[in-house]
């Protein structure tokens, strides 16, 4: 359930994991790696590459600068041939139909709230119709045919080929890697000597940031693989894979840094690339400002990462991994206002890159953006940075009990409140959207609580299934569309309330999808449930004072024993409809009658097999993605299904887990230092039949009441999609982003009006007076005239008025 070896070694029982650090160090073994730098390089070098011919391919699509002054140009009309070569496609993308959420109301009302705010519906347009429609998508049934310009077949290759490339380096530093009992860090270059600031542009490559490396290279590259099926249509296509490139090279900065600057780097890298790729569709203002609003809630984390880094240096003096973890606990209180502040102040950076509460509202709407950078961003990169932080600062987090709780406790709310929303999203993507925010809360509830080997096991289960999710969910999207296009239906493609009975015509992807579905339902033995079990599990062990945060409130004179209750039943509950929410997603979509006409389903299909392959594999490793981890101590405790598991288990006992360990084992050590009575853990069977009951439950439930309304659904120009109050509000997503624009965007950009009124009220007064003397010097440069006549008159009239005043007097 639970590995804890701090409560154990603070016991006396030597835990396994430390053991097994402790035998690598005896042996002497060290770590060598190979061509650590090439795994940075070659996503870099494939930017660069399809950077380059990105431009040029824009370059050759312009069309010819008029000459200035030209009369043939003028008279003979290139401009108007220009204006009528484009006119079909804007025809066609006006002729698009506008999707069901965008005009229609649950009752068949306008619904203002998708209209102002859901990003999300705009993503319809783009991949079931208005790129597709003209070419910025990818399917080969109604596609361009014939030749494709090597612009479009060079980026082919190079893309997930430097990918690949890079991940079999990576694998061959993991092979290296085992076994070993020191890591240090790969120097580079001088980067910031700052008087006692020194940081260097040098590389951590430890089990921590090889498990993310894997990861983000090997799910990296099987999205890329897809992309060259999904998205070879479209003008944009080398630019596309440009940005891919780009976004895997800052995330694998971010992962591979060995200090915070340079972790901050890729941290705003990827910032940069997810608005890149969010908004690659700018031409539509929904999609840009998908992509503007992803940066800027990222804006307000990336405050709260700078503000900790600086105390962390004037408090610790350094900003290297290595260091921090060393001195933080001798220059630290243990619960004191200082590392209270500093785990606060990361976690808001953590937050926004990882969309928790508050600051998730920017990756539902992600959904603006190809379903390819959809999959990458919520599987393998971006937002798992923020778990990867806390993992990273775990010393830090361990010496404050109070910002660790408020972690569990943001990340508990988030998972709840993610999922109910995902409960009446008609959008196939949206529901994987909201779960994916969901499921990252229950990462932050575990690291929260100090179980940050579950924290990263559930993200390492997570990347493999939510990528063969969206994936899959690319693969529906690309089979409607090609039905509704045969027929000129202007139906959204990505509304589950069009779609039906879709198992017998992709099996592949229904197939891959079920699984994947079972893995995050947490169904036995696939990967999600020995995953969400632990996480569960800490809680639960928790309630009994046995878990890293709750020896640590302990220690301060709280009780954990309600906290520990309430994360616990909200997590089960969660896990619940979550497996509910999935199992809604699969039967409307796969199960039941078709919704659409004969014709159109001729036209359904699976794709090649750039479209199939990476599901095919991510699947695979859905199943057995789990085993990875699997506590034999634990199942030892289990009748029945213990033995089973125990024996599938992928290189022994939690393997994961002791592979982190090094990691993590300073924050061990500041538990046992400051918390040497916490209480032992007690592991028991019931938690684990609890879990599998919840996953099991949660799609039976599914079934009974979601089959059988499957037949009665219309398509979404009639079917409402909502129809009492509770489902308003779940579909509106509880107004969240109403409230937001009401509270927040409103008030700055009235204050930002108000503020340019007094801007131009000032530079009008400064121009007036600039423009009154302009005119004064004018009137007065008049008087020169140049004529001496003019001058005798003028001397005259002023002798005449002077003597005339004195005269007066």
């Amino acid at each position: 359930m639970l590995l804890l070896q701090a409560a154990e070694a603070a016991h006396g029982a030597p835990a396994a994991a430390a053991a097994h650090g402790a035998e690598a160090a005896s042996h002497g073994a060290t770590f060598h790696p190979v061509l650590p730098w090439l795994i940075l390089a070659l996503p870099l070098l494939g930017f660069l590459v399809n950077g380059l011919i990105a431009l040029y391919a824009a370059r050759k699509a312009l069309p010819a600068v008029p000459p200035v002054g030209d009369p043939y140009w003028d008279t003979h009309g290139h401009d108007a041939h220009h204006a009528h070569a484009a006119a079909p496609a804007l025809a066609h993308a006006h002729a698009a139909a506008p999707s069901e959420q965008e005009h229609l109301d649950s009752g068949l009302r306008p619904n203002p709230a998708d209209h102002a705010d859901d990003h999300a519906h705009h993503a319809h347009a783009h991949d079931a119709h208005g790129h597709d429609a003209h070419g910025h998508d990818a399917h080969d049934d109604h596609g361009h045919h014939g030749p494709k310009p090597w612009t479009h077949v060079a980026p082919s290759f190079i893309a997930p080929g430097v990918l690949l490339a890079a991940f079999a380096i990576a694998v061959l530093n993991w092979m290296n890697m085992r076994g070993a009992g020191t890591f240090e860090d790969i120097k580079g270059w001088e980067w910031m000597p700052v008087g006692d600031l020194q940081v260097g542009f040098d590389l951590l490559l430890d089990p921590l940031s090889m498990v993310m490396t894997l990861i983000i290279t090997g799910v990296g590259s099987l999205i890329h693989i897809f992309s060259i099926g999904y998205m070879k249509e479209d003008p944009g296509y080398p630019r596309f894979m440009a940005y891919l490139n780009l976004f895997i090279f800052f995330m694998l900065i971010l992962v591979l840094g060995s200090s915070y600057p340079l972790m901050f780097v890729g941290w705003e890298g990827v910032g940069l690339c997810s608005y890149l790729l969010i908004g690659f569709w700018f031409k539509e203002k929904a999609n840009a400002d998908a992509g503007k609003k992803a940066f800027i809630v990222n804006r307000i984390g990336d405050f709260g990462f700078l503000i900790a880094m600086f105390l962390l240096f004037v408090n610790v003096g350094t900003l290297t991994f290595s260091e921090v973890m060393q001195r933080a606990p001798s220059e630290l209180e243990f619960g004191g206002a200082v590392a209270t502040a500093i785990a606060l102040f990361f976690f808001l950076g953590a937050a926004g890159k990882s969309a928790q509460l508050p600051l998730y509202v920017w990756l539902p709407d992600a959904m603006a953006g190809p379903t390819p950078v959809s999959a990458l961003i919520h599987a393998a990169t971006m937002v798992t940075a923020g778990v990867y932080l806390v993992v990273r600062s775990s010393v830090i987090f361990t010496m404050a009990p109070r910002a660790s709780l408020v972690v569990a406790v943001v990340g508990t709310l988030t998972a709840l409140f993610a999922a109910t929303i995902g409960l009446k999203q008609w959008d196939i993507k949206k529901v994987l959207a909201y779960s994916t925010v969901s499921q990252l809360g229950f990462m932050f509830a575990a690291v929260g609580m100090g179980a940050y080997t579950a924290g990263v096991f559930h993200l390492m289960t997570h990347a493999f299934f939510k990528a063969c999710l969206f994936l899959g969910s690319g693969a529906v999207i690309h089979a409607m569309h090609g039905a509704f296009h045969a027929t000129h239906n202007p139906a959204d493609a990505q509304d589950m309330r069009n779609m039906g009975g879709l198992k017998r015509h992709l099996p592949i992807t229904f197939a891959t999808m079920g699984i994947a579905t079972l893995a995050i339902a947490g169904v036995p033995p696939f990967a999600g449930f020995f995953s969400k079990d632990e996480i569960i599990g800490a809680a639960w062990l928790g309630a009994d004072g046995a878990n890293p945060l709750a020896a640590g409130m302990s220690q301060i004179g709280m009780d954990p024993t309600p906290w520990m209750w309430a994360i616990g039943v909200i997590l089960t509950l969660t896990a619940f409809i979550t497996a509910f929410y999935m199992g809604r997603m699969m039967i409307y979509t796969f199960f039941g009658r078709f919704r659409g006409t004969d014709t159109e389903r001729s036209h359904l299909h699976e794709g090649n097999w750039t479209l199939t392959l990476p599901l095919i594999v991510l699947a695979l490793l859905s199943t057995v993605g789990g085993l990875l981890n699997v506590e034999k101590q634990v199942f030892d405790h289990v009748p029945v299904i213990g033995p089973m598991f125990n024996a599938m288990a992928i290189g022994g006992d939690a393997t994961l887990h002791h592979w982190i360990h090094p990691v993590i084992a300073g924050s061990e050590t500041v538990m046992r230092e400051n918390a040497p009575n916490a209480a032992e853990p007690h592991h028991a069977a019931w938690p684990i039949f609890l879990a599998i009951a919840i996953g099991l439950g949660g799609l039976a439930l599914a079934w009974a009441l979601v089959s059988k309304r499957n037949d009665r659904v219309r398509t979404a120009d009639v079917e409402p999609a909502y129809e009492g109050g509770l489902q308003k509000a779940l579909y509106n997503k509880w107004y969240v982003d109403e409230f937001y624009d009401r509270t927040v965007v409103k008030p700055v950009n009235f204050l930002s009006r108000l503020q340019w009124g007094f801007d131009r009220g000032i530079d009008g007064m400064v121009d007036g007076f600039g423009r009154m003397a302009q005119a004064l010097g004018l009137w007065m440069g008049r008087a020169q005239t140049g004529y001496v006549n003019t001058y005798a008159f003028v001397l005259i009239v002023g002798v005449l008025v002077v003597l005339g005043s004195f005269m007066a007097l």
